[in-house]
């Protein structure tokens, strides 16, 4: 309900950022499943279950080992020099922590495949029920979903804790051990051969996720939470014009993860993942809008060039100097693949 002293301005044209979001989206999911079909191949060939040639193994593939990326980030940290085994997993998480960085957690809502098909999951869950109270989803109470939330920074914790006890001498036997050359693979097994458990849990998730928006990228990924604590270092935000705002409350039920942009003139919170939707949702001209100090507005189609840069930049300088693919013989991975579900965590 508009406040009864403010003139409303409508928008002059209708936001078309929600648009362009969603085909990137979309764009970058199929470009993972070709990545993943073209894994699948590379990974079959060696099993001895495809007669087709062998084909190159897409690098892109290591953007699932996230653990890997990070003790590869350690080792270049600790050596100055790029690690020869699974490479493109730590220039991706570079290029995603710079996205994050300088354009908050924007990975979240604009490229990564888990998201796109989390939002698609609860979306199915508003047509599913048009009507009624569950229309809207299901938004625990503030006292029950801020410890939620924390459950993903404590996934995180551990990850970092548990890298962070390793030394040079610990990443390098794991990355170069048959578990850590066949990572990706093991990854692949996941999936493949999912025990009756992870098919629950799956399945679980899924069904939370129809009720509660992000159910997954809100409470337990620890990727999103590493991401979220970049973005607190980030120049850009949502910002709101208290003098134009009529109060309606309409970027506040549009935002996934219910933060009170009504309430607040800046939003830095770590769980804003620049999608834009309470700027598309906001009926009044130029009242919100992701912008960077100064009141410089970021346009949509400026966040996603700007999102396009860093991420071709950084995985185009992994290609021009040799460092995006793995160093690995394919006489290695002809002995170990066959094996893969053998092989247990050091």
């Amino acid at each position: 309900m508009a406040s009864p002293d403010k003139k409303t301005f409508r928008r002059a044209s209708r936001d078309s950022t929600q648009r362009l979001r969603q085909a990137i989206q979309i764009a970058f999911l199929l470009l993972n499943l070709w990545i993943g079909w073209r894994f699948i191949q590379f990974v079959h060939h060696f099993e001895g279950t495809s007669s087709a040639a062998a084909i190159e193994r897409p690098a892109g593939v290591e953007g699932w080992l996230p653990i890997a990326a990070l003790m590869n980030l350690k080792y270049l940290a600790l050596t100055g020099h790029v690690p020869t085994i699974h490479p493109a997993g730590m220039f991706l998480l570079i290029a995603f922590l710079g996205i994050s960085i300088l354009f908050r957690k924007a990975f979240c809502s604009w490229l990564c495949p888990v998201g796109t098909v989390s939002e698609m999951i609860w979306k199915l869950g508003r047509r599913i029920w048009r009507r009624g109270r569950l229309h809207r989803g299901v938004s625990p109470p503030r006292w029950f979903d801020i410890p939620l939330r924390g459950l993903k920074y404590i996934l995180l914790g551990l990850f970092l804790y548990a890298v962070g006890s390793m030394n040079l001498d610990d990443i390098i036997a794991f990355l170069g051990g048959p578990y850590g050359l066949v990572a990706d693979v093991k990854m692949l097994n996941f999936f493949r051969y999912m025990s009756t458990t992870a098919a629950v849990v799956v399945a679980i998730l899924v069904m939370l996720s129809l009720f509660i928006e992000n159910f997954w990228c809100r409470y337990l990924c620890p990727y999103g939470a590493l991401l979220g604590l970049g973005a607190l270092a980030s120049p850009s935000a949502i910002r709101r014009e208290k003098d134009s705002c009529i109060d309606c409350g309409a970027c506040h039920r549009a935002c996934p993860a219910k933060l009170r942009v009504d309430q607040l003139v800046t939003i830095r919170s770590a769980e804003c993942t620049a999608c834009l939707e309470c700027v598309a949702s906001c009926p009044v001209e130029d009242t919100l809008a992701l912008s960077l100090p100064g009141k410089r507005r970021i346009a949509g189609w400026q966040l996603a060039v700007g999102i396009a840069l860093i991420f071709f930049g950084v995985v185009g300088l992994a290609k021009l100097t040799g460092h995006w693919n793995s160093i690995i013989p394919e006489s290695v991975y002809g002995e170990l693949i066959p094996h893969a579900r053998e092989f247990t965590h050091p």
